[in-house]
């Protein structure tokens, strides 16, 4: 936690990991994912949870309504907060939307309902068609209804760094009036600088009518690169409430870090006017969480969290942070989490033992059938590798919560490849078909390798065509013994056949895997994104489906 020698106000840690977040191209969360982070950022400390958009679809409505009910009453290392998080859901400025967010979060004992209205000339004219006096009705008409349904709106001015400031005082003191209680400010196109932010958050405070009765809030793209130096120059001049993401993942360059704009406050007490209630100790872990799951991998020299962010190759530094790591290190590893990263289990570690690490990586209420999987996979690990750490751990675990889509159809039974230079590669695989309750087997050979022999004996296997739109490799952990990681990610081939819906020609579905043979970590992931594809697939013919990237997609 910060500690301050003045008094500061509290700051809001607003997280849109699920929402904003998952408008990264390519991250599609399924519900339990959904649910562990959600989890880990409650014991985080983060004070509201954006869990998406409720409206965008029945799977969409079904996740943040399990969120709120399973997530929403944690106290679980919130004690010294003194209460849950708030969760909350994100509606446009309709009744229906209103209504459908409200209906989402019910079960959430702090409950929040986000509203969003366009508020610049050039929004109101070409998007939405209408003058700057329907742009208020519109507002002042969703916050009242709002209210009646929840205490908590929010409400955000679209494209506010390119809307007239004037202008923006006069709707934001209207929607005070009609009872917003937090009002956001975001720079949609990641366009303005931070001296231009931040004099925009200080002229709104200071001239936007009952100003005093509502919270200022940040929300900063990355797209020039000024997403954290924004977000800290609205903290200087006003706001109070910052809305983050972890790893600062999101679309086009992505979102405000948590991470870094926290670790700013923490390293710097004395020079912003606020403090926060976050456990920093759990960065690092949360951080593997969501890069696992969501499949975007953290660079390398990526501030607070990456790899690299605490190594020091230089042989001056080395010798510095021998003699005394605040010579080259301004916060310590241990204040990010990055403590036990080394700690290794073995083939006699017993269940309790990786029970416990399971707890300490953040997955602390993984379900027993669900453990007991992970359990056999870390076993099975350890009779191929001699140690096994954190990262492996993670990388099986991600597996497991990934693997546990409902209606799976098909899963990996075996592989066989023959491959070699100046040979045409070969592959045999068998898979279980769930439905049908046996196994089924193909081959193919291809002269592009082993992996596209491996694709297209899957494809041949299930009948079925699927379009390669990302492959990517890399070593968890170091030495020949590593876990290799797969990540793959697909789409409906549109050149197979005709598709009965057109929703799928837009949806993409992601997964990763890892194992000790790089070849069959590709081939579970290929058959996991398959899997996501066909369960989606079944959800559109019920109704139920979550919305694609594209339907939930939101300008904020």
């Amino acid at each position: 936690m910060s500690s301050t020698t003045k008094t500061t106000d509290k700051l809001i840690v607003f997280d849109t990991t699920l929402r904003d977040g998952e408008q990264s191209p390519g991250v599609t969360l399924n519900t339990e994912e959904k649910i562990e982070i959600a989890k880990q950022l409650s014991r985080l400390g983060v004070d509201v949870l954006e869990a998406g958009f409720p409206v965008a679809s029945v799977g969409d409505f079904e996740a943040v309504k399990r969120i709120a009910t399973e997530v929403g009453p944690m106290m679980e290392g919130r004690e010294k907060i003194g209460q849950p998080m708030t969760i909350c859901g994100l509606a446009r400025a309709t009744p229906n939307d209103i209504k459908r967010c409200a209906e989402a979060i019910a079960n959430a004992p702090r409950r929040r309902i986000h509203i969003f209205l366009a508020t610049s000339d050039l929004h109101l004219k070409y998007k939405l068609k209408i003058d700057r006096d329907e742009c208020v009705k519109r507002a002042v008409a969703a916050v009242s209804y709002g209210r009646t349904l929840v205490d908590d709106i929010e409400f955000s001015p679209e494209d506010a760094g390119r809307s007239d400031p004037d202008f923006l005082c006069h709707v934001l003191g209207k929607v005070i009036e009609a009872g917003a209680t937090t009002l956001n400010i975001p720079d949609t196109v990641g366009y303005n600088t931070p001296e231009e932010y931040g004099n925009l958050i200080k002229y709104l405070v200071a001239n936007t009518p009952g100003a005093d009765k509502a919270i200022f809030s940040t929300h900063c793209h990355n797209d020039l690169g000024l997403a954290t130096a924004n977000t800290l120059a609205g903290i200087s001049n006003g706001a109070r409430q910052v809305e983050v993401t972890i790893n600062g993942i999101g679309e086009r360059a992505g979102n405000t870090a948590m991470e870094e704009v926290v670790m700013a406050i923490h390293t710097h007490p004395n020079y912003y006017p606020v403090h926060h209630t976050i456990n920093t100790t759990l960065f690092y872990r949360i951080s593997q969480m969501v890069s696992s799951l969501s499949g975007m991998i953290v660079q390398p020299n990526k501030a607070i969290v990456g790899r690299n962010a605490f190594l020091h190759e230089s042989g001056i530094h080395q010798d510095g942070v021998l003699k005394n790591r605040q010579t080259y290190e301004i916060i310590t590893p241990e204040t990010v989490g990055v403590t036990d990263i080394n700690l290794v289990l073995g083939k006699h570690s017993g269940r309790n033992a990786f029970r416990e690490r399971c707890k300490e990586l953040g997955f602390v209420d993984i379900k027993d059938d669900e453990f007991q999987k992970a359990f056999d996979a870390f076993k099975a690990l350890c009779d191929r590798k001699k140690n096994v750490n954190d990262a492996d751990i993670l990388a099986i675990l991600s597996n497991q919560i990934s693997d546990s889509v409902t209606h799976a159809f098909y899963t990996l039974v075996s592989t066989q490849v023959v491959a070699g230079a100046n040979i045409t590669s070969m592959a045999n695989v068998k898979l279980y078909d769930i439905k049908a309750d046996k196994e089924i087997s193909d081959a193919a050979i291809s002269v592009n390798g082993p992996v596209d022999a491996i694709f297209e004996a899957i494809q041949r296997s299930i009948g079925r065509r699927f379009l390669l739109t990302k492959f990517d490799i890399s070593a968890v952990g170091e030495g020949t013994d590593a876990l290799g990681k797969a990540e793959i990610q697909i789409k409906v081939d549109t050149e197979s056949g005709p598709i009965k819906d057109e929703r799928l020609a837009k949806a993409a579905f992601s997964q990763s895997s890892a194992d000790v043979d790089i070849i069959t970590a590709t081939a579970k992931a290929y058959v996991g994104a398959i899997n996501k594809q066909l369960v989606w697939e079944h959800e559109l013919s019920t109704g139920t489906a979550r919305s694609t990237t594209e339907e939930r997609h939101i300008d904020l």
